[in-house]
C-alpha cells in the first residue's frame, strides 16, 4: 500500500486526510482478493465508507477526483450500473509492494550488513534524480555522503524491485558490505538517519493508537463499524512509518526505542479488528 507523499513525512502524526484515507480504504477493503480483484466501488459505496471516519461527501468526490487524475483510480461501472471506481493496475502494484512494508516486515539483524546506492543522473534528466532520491528516501535509505545512499542489506530486493519499475535501474549501482570503520557503527547510524525525529513519528503513533489498542482490549464485542473506523485511522496513521523508519537492528538503535513497540500495537489492532470492521464494510457494498 503507498501513495506515500513524495518524501517520508516529518510532522510527528500527520493529518488524516480524505485522499490518504481512500488510498488506505482501497488498500485494506476496497481490492477484493488475488482471485477475485472485485470490480469498482459504487462512489455512493465510498461516501458512506469514509463518512464513518468524518470525511463529507464533497471531499470524498474532489479526493476522488485527483486520485484518478493520478492514474490510481479509474472510472466504471459495478453490476448494477452504479458509477464507481476502481483501482488501476499501476495502483493495485502499488498497493502490493506496500504490503510487505506495512504488514509483513521484520527489522533487520545485526551482522546482514548494509546495501549501498551510488548514483548519477545527467542534468538534462534532473527530474530524474529528485524521483531516484525520494523513492531512496521512502524505501528507508539514509545518507552516508552526497550521492552515496545505505539501508539495511535486506531492503536489496524491494529496492531492485522499485528501481526497476520505475525506469530508474540505469542511473544506480547497488553495492553489499560491511561497515569497517572508523566511526562506530551507532554513531554512525544516528548520522545517517534523523533518528530523534524517526522516534518522535513512533511516539506519535502510539500516542493516538495505544490508548484504542487498550479500549478495545477491555471490550467483549466488536461493534463493525467502530472497529472499522479505529482500524482505518489506525492503519492510516502506521503505514507511513514504516517507509519512514529503515528498521534498523536493534543493537544499533537508542536506549527504549519505540518503534517496536509502535509496531506490536498497529499488529494487535489488525489482528483485533481489521476482520470486524469488514462485517461493516461488506453490506455497504453490497
Amino acid at each position: 500500500m503507498t501513495d506515500q507523499p513524495t518524501d517520508p513525512p516529518t510532522d510527528p502524526q500527520p493529518s488524516h486526510t480524505p485522499r490518504s484515507l481512500i488510498v488506505t480504504f482501497y488498500g485494506a477493503y476496497g481490492r477484493g482478493s488475488a482471485d477475485d480483484p472485485g470490480g469498482p466501488v459504487p462512489i455512493a459505496a465510498l461516501i458512506r465508507l469514509l463518512g464513518a471516519v468524518g470525511v463529507d461527501s464533497p471531499s470524498v468526490r474532489s479526493a476522488v477526483s485527483r486520485l484518478k487524475r493520478r492514474g490510481l483510480l479509474v472510472a466504471g461501472r459495478t453490476a448494477d450500473g452504479a458509477a464507481g471506481y476502481g483501482l488501476s493496475d499501476d495502483a493495485r502494484e502499488l498497493l502490493r509492494d506496500g504490503d510487505r512494508r506495512i504488514y509483513g516486515r521484520s527489522p533487520a539483524r545485526a551482522g546482514e550488513g548494509w546495501l549501498l546506492a551510488v548514483f548519477s543522473v545527467p542534468e538534462e534528466e534532473r527530474h530524474k534524480r529528485h524521483l531516484l532520491r525520494s523513492r531512496l528516501a521512502r524505501l528507508g535509505f539514509g545518507t552516508a555522503a552526497p550521492g552515496v545512499w545505505i539501508a539495511p542489506a535486506h531492503v536489496y530486493e524491494e529496492t531492485r524491485h522499485t528501481l526497476e519499475r520505475l525506469g530508474l535501474a540505469a542511473y544506480v549501482d547497488l553495492f553489499k558490505g560491511g561497515h569497517l570503520g572508523f566511526e562506530p557503527t551507532p554513531e554512525a547510524v544516528a548520522r545517517w538517519w534523523d533518528l530523534e525525529a524517526l522516534a518522535t513519528q513512533h511516539r506519535a503513533f502510539l500516542d493516538a493508537h495505544e490508548p484504542v489498542l487498550r479500549r478495545w482490549a477491555r471490550r467483549r464485542t466488536l461493534p463493525p463499524e467502530e472497529a472499522y473506523r479505529d482500524y482505518l485511522l489506525a492503519l492510516d496513521s502506521w503505514r507511513r512509518l514504516p517507509y519512514a523508519d529503515p528498521g534498523l537492528p536493534a543493537s544499533l538503535l537508542p536506549d527504549r526505542w519505540p518503534g517496536g513497540r509502535a509496531a506490536r500495537v498497529f499488529g494487535a489492532l489488525h489482528a483485533r479488528l481489521r476482520d470486524a470492521g469488514g462485517q461493516f464494510v461488506a453490506p455497504v457494498l453490497a
